[in-house]
């Protein structure tokens, strides 16, 4: 049975094109097929893995949740690709993880994957989990390499899974963004921003209500309003949302940024982010 968050998201990609649903198919099957190899590189070098898994010991409760929503920030970004305006496409935020913190989130992911699996492999002894879990995921690359066709989406249910898994983990620990909350947009998406130039009079910004002269250089929200660039540079540094309709820039605070993206997925599904069908 499926979790709400798995039919989210089937939900809003099912809204995709074919050749939209084959491309993000595509790469993501190769991030997958990439970061999978790079555990089972994780599992075969018993040092590293020691290194791993005393990182992972190391950290926090709330290091750990941060963990794993930067990674769950990283495979948002790269789902909801098709989903977003063009200006805010190319946006690269700093969501890329050091090879360390990767190494930790890819076993801590593992470990709790294997442990809703096949909760048996992890009661044997400690000593024992590296050649368990290699195994177990050597099994997993072979599937995943198994997977030949992936027009019909097929190869986004395991990432669907670990994203749901994801924002779960981070949801139970009250982290996610709040609704309404006020965060300045990120001054990388803002200096993306475009300025068009006004080809009409009687247009008003609706910031300082007076009208936006024709000729004038004027900002362009990916929304396709318009303001002076004087009224929404300072607004954008207190508000990512766009005075008219609401509509969000990206932010850099991480869990207001996931809030975010699981809105652009909730929108293009046909729900609220309430849980209601629209």
């Amino acid at each position: 049975m499926m979790m709400e968050e798995e039919t989210t998201m089937m939900a809003a990609l099912s809204t995709l094109g074919p050749s939209q649903l084959s491309d993000l198919s595509y790469s993501i099957l190769s991030l997958s097929f990439h970061q999978r190899r790079r555990l089972c590189f994780l599992l075969s070098s018993p040092c590293l893995f020691s290194l791993t898994l005393h990182h992972l010991h190391s950290l926090s409760l709330p290091n750990k949740t941060l963990l794993i929503a930067r990674h769950l920030l990283f495979s948002l970004h790269h789902i909801t690709r098709h989903f977003q305006p063009p200006p805010l496409r190319p946006i690269q935020f700093s969501a890329a993880m050091k090879h360390r913190d990767l190494d930790a989130v890819l076993l801590l992911l593992f470990l709790c994957e294997t442990h809703q699996h096949n909760p048996k492999a992890l009661q044997r002894p400690h000593a024992e989990w590296r050649k368990v879990l290699s195994n177990i995921c050597s099994d997993t690359m072979l599937r995943i390499t198994g997977i030949t066709s992936v027009f019909d989406g097929a190869a986004l249910i395991p990432y669907i899974e670990m994203v749901t898994r994801c924002r779960r983990f981070v949801g139970i620990l009250g982290c996610g963004g709040k609704e309404g909350r006020e965060v300045a947009a990120s001054p990388v998406a803002v200096v993306a921003l475009p300025t068009v130039e006004v080809r009409r009079g009687g247009v008003e910004c609706v910031i300082c209500k007076e009208e936006m002269r024709e000729g004038r250089d004027v900002c362009k929200l990916p929304c396709q309003h318009l303001f002076h660039w004087m009224c929404i540079l300072p607004w954008l540094k207190k508000k990512n949302t766009c005075p008219c309709c609401r509509f969000q820039l990206p932010c850099d605070d991480i869990f207001d940024e996931i809030h975010r993206l699981w809105g652009v997925l909730v929108k293009a599904s046909g729900k609220s982010l309430d849980g209601e069908w629209t």
